[in-house]
């Protein structure tokens, strides 16, 4: 295994064209990063004829965009009963509502700019490890048709028969969900937005933000973009700037490790549906397949930090769990992403001026919130106002003991991971 390269950025096949600022630029919304998000906004800027600009500190999906599992959830990470719990009945059935329809807004846009990345809407299956898993599923189940969501729960034979593995309980699959690219996703939509006119600059760190006369003046290369409204979409990867709001939020680390590609054989028995799954434990993990057949198993963890080879040990130890017949597969990709995670699991747009949000806190849920709130917030800042974002605008928002709070994660990732044998973690 060649350490730490990411497969998502092996097997990339789309491309944008990009370029660094090199003059000044006039626009009617200005973007910081080129992730989901980002790309989500500046596309539907450009459909709705504004010109969006896009500045990105390194490449379009450096983060966790061209770094995650490829899940293409909806909802959020909480039940639904827990989304009202945190938000209010009212906003809280809007949140699921729209996020919902998340992996249909997804996929009908790879449909219409026809992106090569990697589209299976087969579903996902979020898989009990337990017994007590089971329930929290069963409950999901239950809180998910009463809101109309088409999950079904699945026993323990169908989920041994989907998966190819003997080591769950049952499963809930939801149909409406499935997997990409990730960073072929996100390329897809920069390419989109480009070609509807559009401009994304890589390499192109922002060092100044001002408010000047009713518009934010945006520097970055020793060039100033100009324009009334401003997004600021880095979620967990945000880099400090002179005048720069800071979303705060806690760093969750997520590494992946992804096999040679299995063997025809293989391929018929180890989820040979294409579905997406990841699993009910505290510490959880996840596994799929891509194009080629790679297993791709993920947990939380740092790989390429102080527990890295903790954390590949128990990748492996989890692989033999999982699919003993693929115990000496070796692993040819790992990687690691940063997760921004808020108290609550619920994410946030905050406006911090005058026409100017950042949105951020998906708590690892990227590719569905990423999409359908970048989008709404292209149409709020560009005339639409705040009622059309999908949860309520507020004007601050802070969270304690961030870095402590971070490490612990990690702590408790790695240690469980040195602990544990693979299954429960």
């Amino acid at each position: 295994m060649t350490p730490m390269t990411n497969l998502w950025t092996h097997s990339n096949t789309e491309t944008a064209a990009t370029q660094p600022l090199t003059a000044d630029a006039v626009a009617d919304l200005v973007i910081i990063g080129a992730g989901f998000t980002g790309c989500a906004a500046a596309l539907e800027a450009a459909r709705a004829g504004r010109k969006a600009v896009v500045l990105e500190a390194q490449t379009i999906a450096h983060g966790g965009s061209g770094r995650n599992v490829g899940l293409v959830n909806a909802g959020l990470w909480l039940k639904p009963d827990e989304v009202v719990a945190q938000m209010g009945e009212a906003a809280g059935s809007r949140l699921t509502e729209e996020l919902g329809k998340g992996p249909a807004a997804v996929f009908s846009l790879i449909r219409e700019y026809d992106m090569d990345c990697e589209a299976t809407p087969a579903g996902t299956l979020h898989l009990a490890h337990s017994q007590a898993g089971l329930a929290d599923l069963q409950d999901r189940f239950r809180q998910g048709n009463r809101l109309g969501a088409p999950v079904q729960m699945l026993d323990r034979d169908e989920t041994i028969r989907r998966t190819g593995s003997q080591a769950f309980h049952g499963a809930l699959l939801d149909p409406r969900a499935g997997t990409v690219q990730p960073r072929a996703y996100c390329t897809g939509l920069a390419r989109a937005a480009i070609s509807l006119g559009a401009s994304i600059h890589e390499t192109s760190p922002v060092t100044r933000i001002r408010h000047v006369d009713g518009t934010w003046q945006v520097s970055s290369n020793g060039h100033t973009v100009t324009a009334p409204a401003l997004l600021v979409a880095t979620n967990a990867y945000h880099q400090l700037a002179s005048g720069a709001y800071a979303p705060q939020y806690v760093t969750v680390n997520y590494c992946q490790f992804a096999t040679a590609p299995m063997t025809d054989a293989q391929r018929d028995q180890v989820l040979p549906g294409g579905e997406g799954c990841w699993d009910t434990a505290l510490v959880m993990s996840s596994v799929r397949t891509d194009r080629a057949g790679r297993l791709i198993v993920g947990g939380m963890g740092q790989s390429d930090g102080p527990g890295g080879a903790i954390h590949a040990g128990w990748a492996r130890r989890k692989l033999a769990k999982l699919y003993p017949e693929l115990a000496d597969l070796p692993f040819e990709h790992a990687w690691s992403g940063r997760i921004a995670m808020t108290s609550d699991h619920v994410p946030k747009a905050v406006e911090f001026g005058p026409s100017a949000y950042a949105v951020f806190g998906f708590s690892g849920r990227g590719i569905c919130p990423g999409t359908v709130i970048g989008t709404a917030a292209a149409k709020a800042l560009t005339g639409a106002g705040a009622d059309a974002m999908p949860m309520p605008v507020v004007r601050g928002y802070s969270e304690r003991f961030t870095g402590p709070r971070s490490a612990y994660y990690e702590f408790g990732a790695t240690l469980t991971h040195a602990l544990n044998p693979g299954i429960l973690g």
